[in-house]
């Protein structure tokens, strides 16, 4: 239950996939799910075999991971900005514009969840509290709680690219689907910053 609510809770990976469903269809937007699963598989395990105590313990790793994420938030965030604006029908067809093909988009994903340093403390600080004791291979016990992790929140992204892109295909209006792009990438902007001011572990 725990990480079914930290799932549902809105962050970069599902305002990502918000993004790309709204403005390219679900199919993107599942795409952008299946990166950030990708993502989150990258950090279990690089967690299982010590790599992420190096983001959390050195500072030096922990800001450079940290202002990498935030640049690339923020330059997403401008991104959407920028096309909102564009007059060019690209951004209202219901076809993927030539310039972010699905290949981009999945990439989008693995990048926009393994740039942010919270998910690499996440995986330390959260799931080695339900990793038993007496388990006879405390690595593979993690793996395989972030594995059902990463499932649970990969199906839930999921949902919500196909929600957010019958909810586009039902919006009729173009200044409506460019309002939502301005919104989504004002809070890619606002992430990014929070991020940027994030204090170490």
């Amino acid at each position: 239950m725990a990480g079914v609510l930290l799932n549902i809770t809105p962050g970069p990976d599902m305002a990502l996939i918000m993004a790309r469903s709204t403005q390219q269809g679900t199919q993107a937007g599942i795409v952008a799910a299946l990166g950030v699963g990708v993502g989150a598989f990258l950090h279990i395990g690089a967690a299982a075999l010590g790599l992420s105590t190096l983001i959390v313990t050195s500072a030096l790793a922990f800001t450079v991971l940290k202002w990498l994420g935030a640049l690339y938030l923020t330059y997403l965030g401008f991104a959407l900005l920028r096309s909102s604006f564009s007059r060019q029908p690209a951004l209202h067809s219901a076809q993927p514009p030539a310039a972010v093909g699905l290949r981009q988009v999945f990439l989008q994903g693995v990048l926009t969840n393994v740039l942010n340093p919270k998910v690499a403390v996440f995986f330390l600080a959260f799931l080695p509290q339900f990793v038993s004791a007496d388990a006879p291979s405390k690595v593979a016990s993690f793996i395989a709680l972030g594995l059902l992790f990463d499932t649970v929140g990969t199906a839930w992204n999921i949902a919500v690219a196909c929600l957010a892109g019958r909810v586009a295909a039902s919006a009729a209006s173009a200044r409506l689907k460019a309002w939502l792009a301005r919104a989504l990438g004002a809070v890619f902007v606002g992430v990014g910053l929070k991020l940027a001011l994030a204090q170490e572990p």
